[in-house]
């Protein structure tokens, strides 16, 4: 079995398996595309190896209270929806996905968040977190932070505790964690500004 000592090596194996594409979506962005990681069957579970590996050690288990662990991992639309259910399934937690306005069925809490050309909106359906449950939102990549911040705000609007973010790569240039009221944790190094 891994231990966190394995870690070095899982992230070496998962950043050598990332593509960058020059110019895309727009010119002057260098787009690091995680897409690899999930085409291969060994490199997304190393990807959810590296992440337990983390979280465990981070977030442990106990048998008493506050129980500490994860109760929930929330995915952001859509890249977080390509890990968050098989990590959440893996630490023994619910899945709850951060949707785009309009596409939840039912009551749901919404918040703003800004983005590159304007504003858009995140929504979680009310009662998918309960008022107490330990939270990790998780998505590929910060950038400004404006996303995963509202994740953020929709899981105290629900009273989740928020005890981590969680993304596969940072830019760091952009200080989007610094937006965020709880710890952050990126897997791998994201490139530099340039």
């Amino acid at each position: 079995m891994a231990d966190e000592s394995d870690l070095p090596h899982l992230q070496s194996l998962l950043r050598a398996s990332l593509r960058q594409h020059r110019d895309f979506p727009k010119p002057g962005i260098l787009f690091e595309d995680i897409l690899p990681i999930f085409a291969s069957p060994t490199l997304h579970a190393t990807l959810l190896q590296a992440l337990e590996l983390h979280i465990q050690s981070a977030h442990p288990p106990t048998l008493t209270p506050p129980f500490a662990g994860v109760d929930v991992v929330v995915g952001l639309e859509a890249r977080g929806f390509l890990f968050g259910p098989s990590l959440a399934l893996k630490l023994g937690a619910g899945f709850v996905p951060v949707r785009k306005s309009g596409k939840l069925p039912g009551e749901c809490v919404k918040v703003a968040y800004e983005k590159e050309y304007g504003t858009d909106w995140f929504e979680m359906q009310v009662g998918a977190i309960k008022p107490g449950q330990r939270v990790l939102v998780v998505d590929d990549i910060i950038a400004t932070g404006g996303s995963a911040k509202a994740a953020g705000e929709l899981v105290g609007m629900l009273g989740g505790v928020l005890v981590e973010y969680v993304f596969i790569l940072e830019l760091d240039f952009l200080k989007g964690r610094e937006k965020l009221g709880a710890p952050v944790y990126t897997l791998l190094k994201g490139q530099e500004e340039g």
